[in-house]
Parts: C-alpha cells; sequence; structure tokens
C-alpha cells in the first residue's frame, strides 16, 4: 500500500469500526438472551415455514459442530481474531473496512463472550445458536456477521479498495483516488 498525502488526510475509521463491532456485540447477545429466556433446549419455532426457524442448540465445537473436544482452542482463536482486528484496524482509513471489520470483530466477540462465560466453565463455554435454514448448521447473528464481514473482504479485495482507503490501481499508476498524479508522477520521477 503507497501512503501519500491523499492517505493521511482521509480521516482513520477506528471509532466506526468499533460502534459497528459493539453494535453486531450487542445484538447477538441481545437475541441470544431473548432465545434463551423463551425456548428451551431443541424447541423449534416455524418463523418462515420450513425455510426459516429459530431452534435452541448449544455448540462446543465450530461449524458443523465439529471440534466439539475442542472449546478452549476455538476460545484462544477468537481472542487472537478480535486483538488482530483491534490492532490492524487503527489503520483503516475506508469507511468500507471499517464496517467490514467491525462485523468480523463483533462477531468473534458475541461467540467469544459464550466461550468464556457460558457453561459448562470459562473458555469451555458453549455457544448459543438458534437461527435454522434447511441444509445448513445452525447459526446465530454473530456467525451472520462473522460470514458477511468475509464476503466484504473478499469483495473489497477483488474491488481493489485497500484498507487506507487507497485504490490497488493507484498504487501501480502513481495516481491518487481522483485520478490525479502522486507526488512522484507530478515532478516527472521515472518518465
Amino acid at each position: 500500500m503507497a501512503t501519500n498525502g491523499a492517505t493521511a488526510a482521509r480521516p482513520r475509521r477506528y471509532l466506526l469500526l468499533l460502534l459497528v463491532a459493539l453494535a453486531a456485540l450487542a445484538v447477538d447477545f441481545g437475541t441470544k438472551e431473548w432465545v434463551l429466556a423463551v425456548f428451551e433446549e431443541g424447541e423449534s419455532v416455524d418463523v418462515v415455514g420450513s425455510f426459516l426457524q429459530f431452534t435452541l442448540v448449544f455448540n462446543t465445537g465450530a461449524a458443523f459442530s465439529m471440534g466439539t473436544g475442542y472449546t478452549w482452542v476455538f476460545t484462544c482463536i477468537a481472542i487472537a481474531v478480535v486483538a488482530v482486528i483491534a490492532w490492524i484496524g487503527r489503520k483503516v482509513r475506508s469507511a468500507w473496512w471499517g464496517v467490514t471489520l467491525g462485523l468480523m470483530m463483533g462477531g468473534a466477540a458475541g461467540n467469544l463472550v459464550d466461550r468464556l462465560f457460558r457453561d459448562p466453565a470459562p473458555f469451555q463455554g458453549a455457544v448459543v445458536d438458534f437461527i435454522r435454514l434447511p441444509n445448513y448448521p445452525v447459526f446465530n447473528i454473530a456467525d451472520s456477521c462473522v460470514v458477511v464481514g468475509a464476503v466484504l473482504v473478499v469483495a473489497l479485495t477483488f474491488k481493489g479498495l485497500n484498507p487506507d482507503g487507497t485504490w490497488a490501481k493507484d498504487d501501480k499508476d502513481g495516481k491518487d483516488e481522483d485520478g490525479k498524479a502522486g507526488p512522484e508522477t507530478a515532478e516527472g520521477k521515472g518518465q
């Protein structure tokens, strides 16, 4: 990523990232608490026919309930993900990347809270899942945030938008996002 005057002039989007992460965490926590108050484990209710159902399940593993004996490993991975995004996020100057990383951070934190504080024990807690679609594992809002964030990472990367707000094509041709020549090109360097 090239750093130039245009990059430095862009505002940092760390606050946006944190607000999105907190909103995702709050919605995830609120929906899980609601489900725990209303449903018994295994109870299911149709929301949109049999296409969308709410079914309370507890998951000590990863997606598809893989690795149920390694809950502590997933807890450590979630801690690392939240910490890395918090570290990287300080340099984000793109609103899109702020939202994207905020969704991923909030989603990881949502499931981390379950793993740290829910039964049966700290670092071994079961994640509360309740959204059921046909032929898909039961998931929650935190999982949705992580998946949407991952899809946005791929889309932003293919689009060429860097986390610092510059465009990948600008790095190659020495031009800023407005198509103006960057400092080196303007001075005629390399031509």
